[in-house]
């Protein structure tokens, strides 16, 4: 049986990683020019979600576990709002940034799940 670290089992953390792939696949789309600007940043960001799944998820403390959740949201905000800007500048499509603004909506959701759960125990 293979061994998996407790945020390998989180769907927030799966398709935290998934979206990193989907970022990266949009950012290509991206002008050259933004390379080492938005597209870089907006890279950064997604990266950042699912690392601080990961390390927040394996605190031992739940005000630990609380903080690190609360930045990967505020990272996931970040990649929503530069992606705005793309859209706006006419780098990607409404259709991409509709289809990434659901993936937002679904990790956003199990981000403030995930959070509401530690915030419980904490009370407790």
């Amino acid at each position: 049986m293979e061994f998996k670290y407790s945020f390998e089992k989180l769907d927030v953390w799966n398709d935290a990683r998934k979206f990193v792939v989907d970022i990266y696949a949009l950012t290509k789309l991206m002008p050259t020019e933004e390379r080492f600007g938005l597209c870089s940043q907006i890279q950064r960001a997604s990266v950042s979600i699912v690392s601080n799944i990961a390390e927040g998820t394996t605190r031992f403390s739940d005000k630990g576990k609380i903080r690190f959740i609360e930045i990967a949201y505020g990272s996931l905000m970040e990649v929503y709002c530069q992606l705005y800007v793309a859209f706006d500048l006419k780098y990607i499509t409404l259709e991409h940034f509709q289809n990434v603004k659901i993936s937002v909506n679904e990790i956003s959701n199990k981000l403030n799940a995930l959070n509401r759960a530690y915030k419980k125990r904490l009370n407790n």
